[in-house]
């Protein structure tokens, strides 16, 4: 078999393109581990795993997440498992017995992919492709696939191939084990040359070393439309949640723009930045930034990193929270750790999204839970309707006013006397 420098020379030589993933050949066809799997999944089974009685109520909230992540990624669920695992198998992960019967259960179905809600070794998910004879993708790998399709800018799709290449490094083992070393020197002689496998990790390398370059450079001029900004004495306030919390829709309502704002998990993955402009004159712009999620990948996270930049610079955060989920007290501690883990200190307004799909008393209990959580009092909104906006603004204008000093730019009108200008209403979290 050719290498894929030589296969790279004769696609010069016939005018065909080289794909824009060095690297997928050293990975099992329909493989999980495939950066371009996500494009040819059409039916799927979502598998969780749970340990305790406890656990299975937990598993089930967590494989409607992943039932929405398939959604999201274009595919079709029919059919959901929960397993118990006391102790994962460090082969399969989970036990021959559970992989036996959903070996049988998945020949029934004609076959469908299989995305585990758990993270999945290289060997556990090679053995399990080998078992079931079908695409295997765990949590982390649907979450790029996602981030794939649905990255737009240069940037965006950069930093996805740049995660999924770090994420497929450690996969391709067992690609090429078929294969003798290529033969070194001129002609047969010469000792032992590079396997096909350390060919495609040295290729990956390099791709990972170009597109890390370019990162590079889009941050300098990102930092430059950045320091622009600063330049300008306006408050720079970020809108941060858990992925579907319905940031986007709030940008919307909030400075009457046209940003996309979907009912899917991830439907924000670019910064988007309008103005505001506030009742007492003050100006602030808002930034709409991708969605965290609980156990983000840390491939996403390093790649991201530019783009997160945008959460670290800004003077004061909106924490939006769906306070219709069930499980919304734990969403937004995944958002609180991930904030704290980046360093992330501002003064933050607690919002609870999302109020017009609760009954009182139903809401009452949530809002509860999330103020305990954040240990401060929550602004209660509908982005749809529009309940609880004037609210927002209000306490948003007074924290803008002491996040900046007044200039002449920037100087307001007086404020309503009724207008909040301590801490002492409590929304504020630092």
């Amino acid at each position: 078999m050719p290498t894929l420098d030589a296969r790279r020379k004769a696609n010069r030589r016939t005018g065909s393109q080289t794909p824009a993933h060095p690297v997928a050949s050293g990975t099992t066809l329909g493989s999980g581990a495939d950066p371009g799997i996500g494009q040819k999944l059409h039916d799927v089974v979502v598998v969780g795993s749970f340990a305790g009685q406890g656990g299975r109520d937990r598993v089930e909230i967590q494989l409607d997440e992943l039932e929405e992540l398939a959604r999201t990624l274009g595919t079709r669920v029919v059919e959901r498992s929960s397993i118990p695992v006391r102790e994962p198998h460090p082969a399969t992960f989970f036990r021959s017995g559970a992989v036996e019967a959903l070996t049988a259960r998945l020949a029934e179905l004609g076959g469908p992919a299989v995305l585990v809600n758990d993270q999945l070794s290289p060997r556990q998910q090679r053995n399990l492709q080998e078992a079931w004879e079908v695409p295997v993708l765990d949590r982390t790998e649907v979450i790029l696939a996602i981030f794939a399709r649905r990255a737009v800018t240069a940037e965006g799709k950069i930093q996805v191939e740049m995660a999924q290449l770090e994420h497929l490094l450690p996969r391709l083992a067992g690609g090429w084990t078929h294969l003798e070393r290529q033969r070194g020197g001129v002609g047969l002689r010469g000792g032992p040359g590079e396997t096909q496998i350390e060919v495609d990790r040295r290729l990956i390398r390099q791709r990972i070393s170009k597109l890390r370059r370019r990162l590079e450079l889009l941050e300098r001029q990102r930092r430059t439309r950045r320091q622009a900004r600063s330049d300008v004495p306006l408050a720079a306030c970020a809108l941060v949640g858990y992925t579907n919390a319905g940031k986007s829709t709030l940008l919307n309502r909030l400075t009457n723009s046209e940003v996309l704002a979907d009912n899917l998990l991830f439907a924000t993955l670019d910064p988007t930045s309008r103005l505001l402009n506030l009742s007492s004159g003050r100006r602030v712009i808002l930034t709409d930034t991708v969605g965290f999620i609980q156990a983000l990948p840390t491939e996403l996270v390093e790649a991201f990193a530019a783009t997160l930049e945008e959460v670290r610079q800004a003077h004061l955060l909106v924490l939006v929270v769906d306070v219709c989920h069930p499980e919304c007290d734990a969403q937004l501690q995944t958002v609180l750790d991930t904030l704290a883990e980046m360093g992330c200190d501002q003064p933050t307004l607690l919002v609870a999204n999302k109020i017009d799909r609760l009954e009182p008393e139903a809401l009452e209990e949530a809002v509860g839970r999330l103020e305990t959580t954040a240990k401060c009092r929550a602004l209660r909104v509908s982005a749809k309707t529009g309940t609880g906006l004037r609210d927002l603004r209000t306490a948003l204008d007074a924290l803008a006013g002491r996040a900046v000093r007044e200039t002449r730019t920037n100087v307001p009108t007086p404020a309503p006397a009724e207008t909040p200008t301590d801490d002492d209403e409590g929304w504020v979290a630092s």
